[in-house]
């Protein structure tokens, strides 16, 4: 770790569980969730890929997934200079320069920041509210990481199949009452969805996440993997998901 790194007020250096990596959050700002880590678990990365994380908030993705993958390099976009900022501190306080380099930028002109065809993979844990879904929080760091202020699910999807080569995979969570919104907006730009896991808080509760992976001009075939549960009971965490932290740690 690179203790040279220096926080600002209201920042804290959190403990990711994964290869001794840490990130720096501010916990009055936005702090990442579970379906960021579920996400960095989904994500069937290939070996010397190149990846794009759009929307990286403060860096979390790339940084799980530089520990569990192999892939080559990751470029982490966000639109917000102060998340953008903590993501390169948290880069460098992991040592990860090598293969982590944030951009601030906006997703919606991502195919022009980066080109199109470019990227091997597309990795994004997006706004899952429109202006239809309930109030926006009045913090604009996290509303802007909630609520759809600067980017449109569309926004996503089209500079997603913008950037990525023929036949390469998207992997997008999101929430499950915006499927039929997804699956179409995915049809209109040549995304095929190929795998798709449910995620319920606890296995008598209906599913608040959805894990999706889609590729660029796909073959038609869904297949639906077997639901997450990530509690037992409230506050603890069911065997199936706790094996998902073991295995981001081997």
């Amino acid at each position: 770790m690179d203790t040279t790194v220096k926080l600002k007020p209201g920042e804290r250096i959190d403990d990711l569980q994964c290869n001794g990596y840490q990130i720096i959050q501010n916990p009055q700002k936005f702090c990442f969730g579970m379906d960021a880590v579920l996400l960095s678990s989904f994500a069937k990365l290939g070996k010397l890929e190149n990846v794009l994380d759009m929307g990286t908030g403060t860096g979390v993705l790339p940084i799980l997934l530089s520990a569990k993958t192999q892939a080559a390099h990751f470029e982490a976009l966000e639109i917000q200079e102060e998340s953008a900022d903590m993501a390169r501190r948290s880069v460098m306080l992991n040592q990860l320069q090598n293969r982590i380099h944030i951009t601030t930028g906006d997703l919606t002109a991502a195919s022009s920041l980066f080109g199109k065809h470019t990227f091997d993979a597309v990795v994004t844990n997006p706004p899952y509210m429109n202006d239809r879904h309930g109030l926006k929080n009045p913090d604009l760091p996290k509303a802007i990481a909630r609520h759809e202020i600067f980017c449109t699910l569309e926004d996503v999807i089209r500079e997603s199949s913008n950037v990525l080569k023929p036949k390469k995979s998207l992997y997008m969570v999101h929430r499950p009452f915006r499927l039929a919104e997804i699956f179409r907006i995915m049809s209109k730009y040549r995304m095929e969805p190929k795998r798709m896991c449910l995620v319920h808080p606890y296995v008598y509760k209906e599913p608040n996440m959805v894990l999706i992976e889609a590729v660029r001009d796909g073959n038609p075939m869904l297949k639906i993997e077997p639901p997450v549960i990530v509690y037992e009971r409230p506050d603890v965490y069911t065997k199936q998901l706790l094996e998902q932290y073991k295995s981001m740690n081997e």
